[in-house]
């Protein structure tokens, strides 16, 4: 699991509206097992679930105040990490080597991210979620016994929706899909970037573009940004009515061959509910799922030869040639 790019980059652990203050969020990142809580000031920190007094699971523990106090023998850290009281020698000051190691956290898109090491990046910019006044919806993670990239290519395919999601996205009497436009991305973000892979003028007949537009079929338009190996974002615009909306997948690699998968959704349709809105993604992805897990191997070929490639890949193969190019070592072969 040691992959530098992932170990510094940024990945999404858990729902901002389920941590709340007082609660302890166990997560698995890149095969290290962590906690993320909120401090006094709101404020959101992650740490590695181990006390450091003899490696007892912190997210047995609770929070008293602002600190974390471990279940077995009640030492409690500060928001620094730093241990403040060992029960057994209460009128004792605790060494500095007392501490829980600490991760770097932030929030975006309803989420709460975490970077293992030293941030080389920011994290990826999706406009449709902070810039264009869009109600933002981020749904529960999807567990996928593959690796992410697979995931990640998957969402980038159109040609699938014709057979996997037939009445919804795709219909087996439509299952052409034209050329479309692909090229690289710039995120604008300079050197705390990375140049990713668009495509545009992507077209697909869709029974059921959304549940605003109901089973009224409409030709549908796509563009794709792939923003970093584990990121990529779609918007999506039915042509009647006109109907923007933009969905984002973020993979959160849990170990070699396990992964949650989330999405975040933005739009202007004010008249469906959240719960309405999350169950179709969700009806969706298990569509998704069982072709998922059966893939072979688990990581995806970036050599030519192991797969047999067709025009409509375009996209898939111009992200294929972006890991490379990262030098990418996670889930691929």
């Amino acid at each position: 699991m040691l992959d530098p790019l992932l170990f510094h980059d940024w990945h999404p652990v858990a729902e901002s509206r389920l941590l709340a203050p007082g609660t302890i969020h166990p997560f698995r990142l890149l095969g290290e097992e962590g906690i993320a809580w909120r401090s006094a000031d709101g404020a959101v920190q992650a740490w590695d679930d181990r006390c450091p007094h003899r490696g007892s699971r912190l997210s047995l523990g609770r929070i008293v105040g602002d600190r974390v106090v471990c279940a077995y023998h009640g030492w409690q850290f500060d928001a620094g990490g730093q241990c403040r009281l060992q029960p057994a020698q209460p009128r004792e000051v605790p060494p500095r080597t007392a501490c829980a190691r600490r991760f770097h956290a932030a929030e975006a898109y309803g989420l709460v991210w975490v970077s293992l090491g030293e941030p080389a990046r920011d994290l990826p910019p999706v406009p449709e979620h902070t810039d264009r006044g869009w109600r933002v919806v981020a749904g529960p993670p999807q567990r996928v016994a593959t690796c992410g990239p697979r995931i990640v290519e998957n969402f980038l395919d159109m040609a699938h929706f014709a057979f996997v999601h037939a009445g919804i996205l795709g219909h087996p009497d439509h299952a052409e899909v034209p050329d479309y436009q692909v090229g690289p991305f710039d995120d604008g973000q300079g050197a705390r970037g990375m140049r990713g892979v668009v495509a545009t003028g992507c077209f697909a007949y869709q029974p059921e573009p959304s549940l605003t537009v109901g089973a009224d079929a409409s030709m549908v338009e796509y563009t794709y940004r792939v923003l970093r190996p584990l990121t990529a974002v779609l918007t999506k615009l039915a042509q009647e009515p006109a109907f923007p909306q933009a969905i984002s997948l973020h993979v959160q690699p849990l170990d070699a061959e396990t992964c949650h998968a989330w999405m975040v959704m933005s739009g202007i349709d004010a008249q469906t509910a959240d719960d309405e809105l999350l169950a179709r993604q969700g009806r969706i992805f298990e569509q998704d799922l069982q072709i998922l897990e059966s893939q072979r191997p688990k990581q995806v070929p970036l050599e030519a030869g192991v797969e047999v490639p067709q025009r409509a890949d375009r996209l898939s193969s111009a992200y294929r040639r972006m890991l490379k190019a990262a030098g990418l070592r996670y889930g691929v072969l």
